[in-house]
């Protein structure tokens, strides 16, 4: 009697430790399912507000964007201006007005930017190696700016000044580096 008492209970316990897992995992499913949803609604509700944001985006000072921006990643007070802009590279070089400090901006990423490096130049564009070798120094300080540390409306503002300051698309960017030297 005892051990069919034990067996019932044992069996009892596996039922109910069946049954609870069973609930356990549709309970999952359900708030992976509302997880899902919420993801979806947060993704379309951003979408709206940035559709309705980029219809009203618009930069006064484009240079004044840059500079705070680069101060805000770089921690340092900038007030930049326009040195020069390489097209073949996308490199937009800038001087801070105060300190003299070159800043070099570019939608290329320091790996694809050495990659560029390795071309061959002609003896004309040769002056300019040396800034392609400061950027790789050791002193130089490359920050990446993105929608997540440059504002809610980062990218869409830096397409406007990009075109702005240097005449040219930046395209499919959404992303500059910035090298302090």
């Amino acid at each position: 009697m005892e051990l069919l008492l034990a067996f019932v209970v044992a069996t009892a316990v596996i039922l109910f430790g069946a049954l609870i897992s069973l609930g356990n995992e549709r309970q999952r499913r359900a708030i992976d399912g509302v997880k899902e949803q919420l993801t979806l609604w947060a993704k379309q509700d951003l979408q709206i507000k940035r559709e309705q944001l980029s219809r009203n985006v618009q930069v006064d000072n484009p240079l004044q964007w840059l500079s705070s921006i680069a101060s805000k990643v770089s921690g340092l007070k900038l007030n930049l201006d326009v040195v020069d802009y390489f097209d073949d590279t996308e490199l937009l070089i800038c001087v801070d007005q105060n300190s003299g400090q070159r800043i070099l901006v570019s939608p290329l990423n320091p790996k694809a930017m050495k990659k560029g490096t390795g071309k061959k130049r002609s003896r004309l564009t040769q002056p300019n190696d040396s800034i392609y070798e400061s950027i790789f120094s050791n002193q130089t300080s490359i920050f990446e700016v993105s929608v997540l540390n440059g504002g809610y409306s980062f990218d869409l503002e830096l397409s406007i000044v990009w075109e702005n300051l240097t005449k040219k698309s930046l395209g499919a960017y959404d992303t500059i580096w910035i090298y302090v030297i």
